[in-house]
C-alpha cells in the first residue's frame, strides 16, 4: 500500500531501535547523573568567576582561604556525623586504621584546589577551564586504567587525543599571542593542578565505591581543614591580615593608618598604605 501511494516503507526494526535507545539513554540514573554533573559544572564556573573577580577587582589573592572554608563546612557536617557512628564506621576506629592514607589523599586534594584557584590570577578564565578539562581527562583515564582497571573503547582514545590537542592549542595560543610570562606560569600551574585533581578523583571514586561516602566526606573535612589551615598560616597570613585591615578601614573609614594592632602584628603597614591609596584614588 505504501509503495502504491509513493511512500517509502519504514526500515524494519527502526521503531524497536528507537525504543532501545530511549530505554538506554533516558533512564533515571543517567538523567540524575547529567543533572548532578551540570550542577557541579555550575558551581565550578561560579568558583572560577568569583576567584578571578576578587583577584582582579579587589586584589584578594587568598586561594587557600577559599578552600579552607569549604573544608570547614564538610568538617562541621560529615565529620561530626561520623563521630556519632558505632562499630567499624566510628570516627576513632577509622582514624586509627587509615589516618595516614587520608592524610596523603587530602594533601593531594588541598594542593590541587590551591593550584587551580591560584591559577585564576594569571591567565584568562577560559584558558584555565579549557586546560583543566583537556589535560585532566587524559590523566584521569590513564590512572583509572591502572588503578580502577577501567577499560575503554577506541572512541575514548580518540577523545583523549582531541583533549591533548586542545592542551597544545591553548598553550601555543598563549605563546603566539605574546602574552606576559605570568600567563605561561598560570598554564603550568593549571596543568599541575589538573594532574593532582585526577589523582584525587580516582582515589575518591575508589573510596566511595569500596567503602562509604560518609566516611570519605568526614575524613575530607577533618584532614582537609587541618592541612589547609596550616598552609593558610604559612603562605597567606599577610594577605588575610591585609584583607582584615582593609575591611576595617572601609567599614569605619576613620581608623588611624595602620596603628591597628592587627596590622602591626602581621607587619603589613606598607601594604595597607598602598591599599588606602588605591581605595581613595
Amino acid at each position: 500500500m505504501e509503495q502504491i501511494l509513493g511512500r517509502q516503507p519504514h526500515a524494519p526494526g527502526s521503531a524497536s531501535l528507537l525504543l532501545w535507545i530511549k530505554g538506554k539513554l533516558f533512564t533515571w540514573n543517567i538523567l540524575k547523573t547529567i543533572a548532578l554533573g551540570q550542577m557541579l559544572s555550575l558551581c565550578i564556573c561560579g568558583t572560577a568567576i568569583t576567584s578571578q573577580y576578587l583577584a582582579e577587582r579587589y586584589k584578594v589573592n587568598t586561594p587557600m582561604l577559599q578552600s579552607f572554608i569549604n573544608y570547614c563546612l564538610l568538617f562541621l557536617i560529615y565529620t561530626v556525623m561520623l563521630a556519632f557512628q558505632s562499630g567499624s564506621d566510628n570516627f576513632l576506629y577509622i582514624l586509627k586504621k587509615k589516618w595516614w592514607k587520608y592524610i596523603l589523599l587530602r594533601l593531594v586534594d588541598v594542593e590541587a584546589n590551591y593550584l587551580i584557584v591560584r591559577a585564576y590570577q594569571y591567565p584568562t578564565l577560559t584558558s584555565v577551564q579549557s586546560l583543566l578539562d583537556c589535560f585532566g581527562i587524559p590523566v584521569l583515564m590513564a590512572l583509572s586504567w591502572f588503578i580502577l582497571y577501567a577499560r575503554y573503547r577506541v572512541i575514548h582514545f580518540i577523545a583523549v587525543a582531541v583533549c591533548l590537542l586542545g592542551v597544545g592549542t591553548m598553550v601555543g595560543a598563549d605563546i603566539l599571542a605574546g602574552r606576559e610570562d605570568n600567563v605561561l606560569i598560570g598554564d603550568i600551574v593549571v596543568l599541575l593542578g589538573a594532574s593532582l585533581y585526577a589523582v584525587s578523583n580516582v582515589c575518591e571514586e575508589y573510596i566511595v565505591k569500596k567503602l562509604s561516602r560518609k566516611e570519605f566526606l568526614g575524613m575530607v573535612g577533618l584532614f582537609g581543614t587541618i592541612i589547609s589551615c596550616i598552609q593558610l598560616l604559612i603562605v597567606e597570613y599577610k594577605d588575610i591580615a591585609m584583607l582584615i585591615c582593609s575591611v576595617i578601614m572601609i567599614s569605619t573609614a576613620r581608623i588611624p593608618l595602620c596603628k591597628n594592632s592587627v596590622c602591626e602584628l602581621f607587619g603589613v603597614k606598607n601594604i595597607i598604605m598602598k591599599l588606602r591609596v588605591n581605595l581613595y584614588y
